[in-house]
């Protein structure tokens, strides 16, 4: 049953684990399990005695150049193992790493340098032949043409901005890079981290991440150390990780699904593999040779290119005892067939809630991972709301999820507004996702409150449309948008990637639809892609083209009427 409104208890491990900063938790697990590795990231391991040495030299290089409590410090790059070091060493003395999208074009890095006010920014050279951040910074700071990497920073658009560097460039020969920012620190340095560790109080800020959307600028949620403790080691309670386990997520560093299994991993002494670049064929071998337990692939984006990849049949992967993957029920149907043995994983989450807190439990037969996104933790509660009236609505009712308990955020950087809109008084997260919340407390994600056509009067979730054509055997993924239509306000176009090999036409895609779903629900438009929009994970639909020519246009009278005319006929 669900938990009571006035009563949310978190289990007693998820509570002591919030009173610790990631640097504690860290030091903790290295006490415990020094020689257990904690990373493999292309090619490089590190243990959990070894990272806590390494964070303590980084931490006392930052408190070297200046950083102390407080001070927010930027991280650019590609997943590295000096990424990691960073955001360990910086929680370690206090300060604040903003985790910064390595998609970012150049108006948002502009934008979240300065309204981060970042003291720090460091940079990753380690994908240059990806994206060259050295030439971004250069172009949207003409004052770095010329530094010397000595002077004192002084950029206009970035005013706060006094440290720079930039690790893993083989090219570079002026900016500091890691040798010089490790330089400066001395023994005592060294002895201010060790103490700064464990005085940090963990309410302090741990992250500023900021969130894509289709606003003008993205939003940065702020994050505190209890709240990343307390979901870690929720994750590792309900899928009862242990320091046995090994857990692949190629996710990247500056998005939660990275941060929620190595939060997770942490407090469960377990061992995580990432990649600065995600190879499918790399990916089962690192998998098979790892006997990695638990498959944080978490899009079909990554499991399709896995299956999909030509060393799929002969991949050894009987140590997978999880794999995690969102999408429609069909779909994930589709892959466990390719996977038998292994135990698919639901979920629900945003940044806000501190990246994901509802997860489906493999031990649980009433849930239902291909059709429910799972249960909160432990010590949360989530309920289904009137989104006009803010009223709770019973249980198998349709409404906005809402959240409480410890996954909240601490709200957005410089945006009163904007939290007090999501963060109520009575304690509730607004998530602005719709969705019901059975008796038994397990969640059906239903779309985005926004997320919805308004065709002819009638209220459709995209997500509804989209699930039903990925029940064609030759379609892998589909997105849907609405397009304006003078006559029913708004319909329904179809954005389609096949599986590999299929052949299919647009008439075909709508004809599917035609006396299965409501005809207004039917797509009038299709379009064929390959490549998705990305931010970081997820597909980014407003930057999908709502222009079609009248020509796309499928009349759906018409189709309806010339297959009643052949049915007659034959």
């Amino acid at each position: 049953m669900l938990q009571s409104e006035t009563t949310l208890t978190p289990p007693a491990e998820v509570e002591a684990a919030g009173q610790h900063t990631n640097a504690r938790v860290l030091a903790q697990s290295a006490s415990r399990w020094p020689d257990r590795p904690l990373l493999l990231l292309d090619g490089e391991r590190l243990s959990y005695a070894q990272m806590l040495a390494e964070a303590e030299r980084y931490a006392a290089a930052l408190l070297a150049q200046g950083a102390g409590p407080g001070t927010r410090i930027g991280i650019l790059g590609p997943n590295s193992v000096e990424y990691v070091k960073l955001l360990y060493a910086a929680g370690m003395i206090g300060a604040c790493a903003i985790t910064l999208n390595a998609r970012f074009k150049e108006a948002d890095l502009v934008y979240a340098l300065d309204h981060a006010e970042a003291g720090f920014l460091f940079i990753g050279g380690q994908a240059k032949s990806f994206m060259d951040f050295r030439a971004m910074l250069v172009r949207i700071y003409p004052e770095l043409q010329g530094w010397d990497g000595k002077a004192p920073l002084s950029l206009a658009a970035a005013p706060h901005l006094r440290r720079l560097f930039n690790f893993g460039d083989p090219d570079e020969t002026v900016w500091p890079d890691e040798a010089a920012f490790l330089a400066a620190a001395t023994p005592t340095h060294l002895d201010q981290a060790r103490r700064l560790r464990d005085e940090i109080p963990s309410q302090s800020d741990a992250l500023i991440i900021y969130s894509s959307g289709t606003t003008a600028h993205p939003k940065a949620c702020i994050l505190s150390h209890r709240n990343l403790s307390q979901i870690g080691m929720s994750f590792a309670r309900r899928f009862r990780l242990g320091p046995e386990d090994v857990v692949y997520n190629p996710m990247p560093f500056f998005h939660m699904s990275s941060m929620l299994p190595m939060a997770a991993c942490r407090a469960a002494g377990a061992m995580q593999i990432c990649t600065g670049h995600f190879k499918p064929q790399e990916a089962l071998r690192q998998m098979q040779d790892e006997r990695a337990t638990f498959a944080y692939v978490s899009f079909p984006t990554i499991v399709g290119g896995i299956l999909n990849d030509p060393g799929f049949a002969e991949a050894d992967l009987s140590s997978v005892r999880l794999l995690h993957c969102v999408g429609p029920a069909d779909l994930l149907r589709r892959y466990s067939e390719s996977l038998p043995g292994v135990r698919f994983v639901n979920a629900y989450g945003l940044t806000e809630g501190s990246g994901v807190p509802v997860w489906s439990d493999p031990w649980d037969p009433a849930d239902d991972p291909f059709t429910h996104s799972g249960k909160a933790f432990d010590g949360l509660e989530i309920a289904a709301f009137d989104p006009e009236t803010d009223r709770r609505l019973p249980p198998d009712t349709r409404g906005e999820l809402r959240l409480r308990g410890f996954c909240r955020f601490s709200g957005y950087l410089k945006d009163e507004a904007a939290t007090a809109q999501v963060l109520r008084a009575d304690g509730w997260l607004c998530t602005g996702d719709l969705g019901y919340v059975d008796a038994g407390g397990i969640v059906t994600y239903d779309g985005r409150l926004k997320d919805m056509l308004k065709i002819g009067g009638e209220n459709v979730a995209a997500l509804e449309i989209e699930s039903y054509l990925c029940t064609h055997p030759d379609i892998e993924l589909a997105q849907v948008i609405a397009v304006p239509d003078g006559h029913l306000f708004e319909v329904a176009a179809a954005y389609v990637e096949l599986r590999p090999g299929a052949r299919l036409t647009a008439a075909e895609v709508v004809d599917y639809c035609l006396g299965r779903i409501a005809s207004y629900k039917v797509p009038r438009y299709v379009r064929f892609v390959t490549e998705w929009p990305m931010s970081t994970t997820k597909i980014q639909k407003f930057r999908l083209s709502r222009e079609f020519a009248a020509e796309e246009y499928f009349d759906i009278k018409q189709m309806m009427a010339k297959r009643r005319a052949v049915c007659a006929a034959g």
